[in-house]
C-alpha cells in the first residue's frame, strides 16, 4: 500500500476496534490461544508464521501461528499467546501490543482456539526459534497473501460430507487447516473486497 492508503496494520487496528469476535460453546475441548503477529519490516507489512517440527504431538510439520494450550498459571488468553510466542520464537511479551481478537475455532485435535492479534513494537527483530518446536520462521507479506491465486478452495471428504476449506499457497508453503481458517478470517476483516478463490458460503466446517 502506498500514498495516503492506510497500512494493513492500521486497517487491522481500526477494524478490530469495532469487531465483536465469535465465541463458541464447545464442551469437551481444551482452551488454547495463538498470536497473529503483525509487523512492518523490509518495506512491507508482514504476519509471523512458523513451520512446526516433525517431532511435536499435534499438527507436526504444519504451518501455524505461535501459540498453544492454556496453563493453569496463565491469567488470561493474552498471557497464553504471549508466553507461547516467547517460547517458540523468542519474542518478549513486552515487545507485543495486543490490539484485538478474531473468531474462536475448534481444531481437529480438540482445542478451542482464540486468535489474538498483536503488533510488534520493535523492528527489525531477532527471532530465536525453538529447535524443539519450530523448524522454520515464515514471514509472508500481507499483500502477497491477499494477491490473486494465493487463496484456494480445498475440499475434504469427512463422513460422507464434502468440506470446503480455505488454504493459502505462498512461496512453496501450504497454509491450511485451523491456521488457514484463522488467516482467512483475519484477511477478510482487513480487506475491502471479498477474497477471491474461496467462497465461505459453501463451507461446512
Amino acid at each position: 500500500m502506498n500514498g495516503s492508503t492506510p497500512s494493513y496494520i492500521t486497517l487491522a487496528r481500526e477494524r478490530l476496534r469495532d469487531y465483536t469476535p465469535l465465541s463458541l460453546n464447545a464442551p469437551g475441548t481444551r482452551p488454547a490461544a495463538v498470536l497473529v503477529l503483525l509487523y512492518h519490516d523490509q518495506g512491507a507489512d508482514r504476519v509471523l508464521l512458523t513451520r512446526r517440527t516433525d517431532t511435536l504431538e499435534h499438527h507436526k510439520g504444519q504451518i501455524s501461528f505461535p501459540g498453544g494450550g492454556v496453563h493453569d498459571a496463565d491469567e488470561d488468553l493474552a498471557v497464553t499467546a504471549l508466553r507461547e510466542t516467547w517460547e517458540e520464537v523468542g519474542i518478549q511479551p513486552e515487545d507485543v501490543e495486543i490490539i484485538g481478537r478474531l473468531d474462536e475455532i475448534v481444531t481437529t485435535s480438540g482445542f478451542l482456539v482464540t486468535p489474538l492479534v498483536g503488533v510488534l513494537r520493535v523492528t527489525p527483530y531477532e527471532f530465536l526459534p525453538s529447535e524443539i518446536e519450530v523448524a522454520e520462521v515464515i514471514e509472508p507479506q500481507i499483500a502477497e497473501l491477499l494477491s490473486y491465486g494465493t487463496l484456494r478452495d480445498e475440499r475434504r471428504e469427512v463422513e460422507g460430507a464434502t468440506l470446503h476449506m480455505p488454504a493459502f499457497h505462498w512461496n512453496g508453503h501450504r497454509i491450511w487447516g485451523a491456521t488457514g481458517r484463522m488467516l482467512f478470517g483475519f484477511l477478510t476483516l482487513i480487506s475491502d473486497t471479498p477474497l477471491q478463490g474461496f467462497d465461505p458460503a459453501v463451507t461446512d466446517a
